[in-house]
């Protein structure tokens, strides 16, 4: 899985039921044409218009608001309920058969009808064209998909995934209309045709138009007339500058945290602003290379845990826009717990580290390269990243420097083993726990830093994916954590809370920020 492009922290970002039932939200048509228009402005760009290849939350931001999946994610909720399904369920006592009903009437944007046809057509032609920037990587468990009749989708699954129903209600089940799209390639016009809330008018570098499209039919409750959104292309000054000179209505990933902090501490009036938080389940952590020959020793690793503190980290470099991490698994997801600090304390100890190098033989100074690309991560990595080489270097044990690349150069090196400890940050793809473990652990992990574990791998992750009560799973993911917090291949830094900078006029954007991530336009309404 490719790491989802993402600002850290900047963003304006229970059980599983076997089966899955009609009635959670009602239908509309896309009636939201009597509201005013919105503009919002990001700084991270829309790499991709075909759900067939993007897997960045920019398009992923486009995909839920154009495209329907057969599922989608309430606002606030942690798991998915129908969307251009009428019902969904698992067959029998096992989670290996998927079985959903559309609903009645379903229509493109372009009037064309929605049948079982285009479900299958879009899984079937996301997983042959297998983009390397696609979301194919997230169906390893697909074998086929069935369309029996007009209305009815089959999924036989290689084995059992309980949390395929979050998968398909992620923008990687965007349904496309077959007779629009080829089954063998991407399209290239920068156009979209899909049944959700909005149409794509028009697509360019530097913006896209959207307006509602009539044929929705769906839970969503559009609010407004269409939105405008504005790329910024990183330029957080420039985006915040537009929307307090109410250039764009609402300010929308990407917002320095300086920028973030100053609005909020500012009590002068007239600017006609305000900051909306909510929850978010992105996370930051540090990489270890386990085959490093200095990052690979489990000593050098647990000295940095004993000196990392966090908390002045997100005090320091992002101004409280971000708390203190010590899980895998981020708070407001099922199976959270504290096994870093726990297993390492929340405040930094020398004493610790130093007999952690002590036990591994060092009795100098760790020499260490921290390695960052503020492209991906955003220009507060390389802040953070001195920071944290300040705490490992003001303890005596450590002379720590830092290097930042180019993101292209970056991942070639990861991929290569050439760097030792490294950033990487995550966006998850569904709200669930098996999004913050299954992609880290094992071979062909998206971390690339040669760390594998069979208890993890071959029968912790397993067993998880088979249940179908997700409560139930939180045993088997302390384990996964407690076996992480002794043997470090990371160390989680950080997650994120969600922002928006709205104008006053400007309403429903608390809708809009939650740990699913999807960021919901029909919510928004303007007078």
């Amino acid at each position: 899985m490719n790491m989802r492009n993402q600002w850290p922290v900047l963003s304006v970002a229970t059980g599983l039921a076997i089966g899955l039932l009609a009635g959670c939200g009602s239908e509309t048509g896309g009636t939201g044409s009597t509201g005013s228009s919105v503009v919002i402005g990001m700084s991270d760009d829309v790499l991709a218009t075909d759900p067939a290849s993007g897997y960045d939350s920019g398009s992923w931001l486009l995909f839920n608001n154009v495209f329907q999946s057969l599922l989608s994610f309430s606002n606030g909720a942690t798991e998915p309920s129908p969307e251009a399904a009428k019902e969904c369920s698992f067959s029998g006592t096992g989670t290996t058969v998927y079985t959903c009903t559309l609903k009645d009437g379903l229509k493109f944007s372009n009037g064309d009808p929605l049948t079982s046809k285009d479900v299958k057509f879009s899984f079937d032609r996301m997983l042959n064209i297998a983009d390397p920037a696609g979301p194919a990587v997230m169906f390893p468990m697909l074998d086929t998909v069935r369309a029996p009749d007009a209305r009815t989708v089959v999924f036989k699954l290689k084995y059992a995934d309980a949390t395929f129903p979050s998968k398909i209600a992620s923008g990687a089940g965007s349904i496309v209309d077959h007779r629009q799209y080829a089954g063998n390639g991407l399209r290239a016009d920068h156009q979209a045709v899909g049944s959700g809330p909005y149409k794509l008018d028009s697509f360019d570098k530097d913006q896209a138009v959207f307006s509602v499209n009539d044929s929705y039919r769906g839970t969503a409750k559009v609010k407004n007339s269409g939105v405008t959104l504005r790329f910024f292309h990183g330029a957080q000054d420039a985006l915040r500058t537009a929307v307090l000179d109410h250039r764009v209505d609402v300010a929308y990933r990407g917002l320095a945290a300086d920028g973030i902090a100053d609005i909020t501490n500012d009590t002068s009036t007239g600017r006609g602003v305000s900051i909306v938080e909510g929850s978010s389940a992105e996370v930051q952590h540090l990489v270890f290379n386990m085959d490093d020959p200095v990052a690979g020793k489990l000593g050098v690793r647990k000295a940095i845990a004993y000196l990392l503190d966090r908390a002045a980290l997100v005090n320091e470099v992002y101004q409280g826009t971000a708390t203190p991490l010590y899980s895998i698994i981020p708070a407001g997801i099922t199976g959270h717990d504290t096994a870093f600090s726990d297993t390492y304390g929340d405040r930094p100890s020398k004493e610790k580290a130093a007999a952690a190098l002590k036990d591994e033989g060092i009795t100098g100074k760790v020499a260490l390269t921290l390695w960052s690309t503020p492209s991906r991560y955003g220009p507060a990595t390389d802040q953070e990243f001195r920071a944290i080489a300040q705490q490992l270097n003001a303890s005596g044990l450590f002379h720590a420097t830092v290097k930042s690349v180019a993101y292209d150069r970056y991942e070639k090196d990861v991929a290569r083993g050439k760097y030792g400890v490294y950033v990487k940050g995550w966006v998850p793809d569904y709200p669930d726990p098996d999004n913050f473990t299954a992609p880290f652990f094992g071979k062909g992990n998206v971390l690339q830093n040669n760390y594998t574990n069979s208890t993890v791998t071959g029968r912790l992750i397993p067993k998880t994916a088979a249940q179908s009560n997700r409560s139930s799973t939180e045993a088997e993911y302390g384990k996964i954590q407690d076996i992480v917090a002794e043997q470090l291949p990371v160390i989680p830094v950080w997650q994120a809370k969600q922002y928006a900078v709205v104008r006053d006029n400007v309403y429903g954007l608390e809708n809009c920020l939650d740990s699913s991530t999807v960021f919901r336009f029909w919510e928004i309404s303007k007078d």
